[in-house]
């Protein structure tokens, strides 16, 4: 009983990344220094495909997967300002299993878990494309945008 209650804990452990991900910038604006701080979680979605075979014909089941990240910025400029922003990337990886989705879900989160630096890069440069529309976010609040 006690190693079966150790693996269905291990099993959980490597489900999903602990405690999420996150990911600390410091962006130099002319008005200031903004030290923006980003988490993020995994979303995994299911999507069943494909038919039980009948009568002796083999199951065309998959569940295709994907895993996506949802982001939240909170950024704090030198003056005091905080500027917020939540965002989500739908396709960081994907992968197909066969059968049941119901099945074959703490398989895919121990998948996902596996690929957590895949996951962490991406989080990663996802923060470098926002650095932008904070740029743009400070320019408004501060009346520092550059006359076009």
């Amino acid at each position: 009983m006690t190693f079966g209650l150790v693996g269905l804990l291990l099993g959980v452990a490597m489900g999903a990344p602990e405690g999420g991900m996150a990911h600390s910038a410091r962006i130099d604006h002319r008005s200031g220094t903004v030290q923006s701080d980003y988490t993020a979680k995994v979303q995994v979605t299911h999507r069943q495909v494909g038919a039980v075979g009948a009568g002796g014909r083999p199951s065309t089941l998959r569940c295709l997967w994907r895993a996506g990240l949802v982001v939240e910025r909170q950024a704090r400029h030198a003056s005091g300002s905080m500027l917020a922003r939540s965002f989500s990337h739908d396709e960081v990886i994907e992968g197909s299993r066969p059968g049941w989705c119901s099945a074959q879900r703490a398989a895919i989160a121990e998948e996902v878990a596996s690929r957590n630096d895949a996951l962490q890069a991406r989080l990663v440069e996802l923060a470098q494309e926002d650095h932008a529309v904070l740029h743009a976010e400070v320019d408004r609040m501060h009346g520092t945008a550059q006359a076009g």
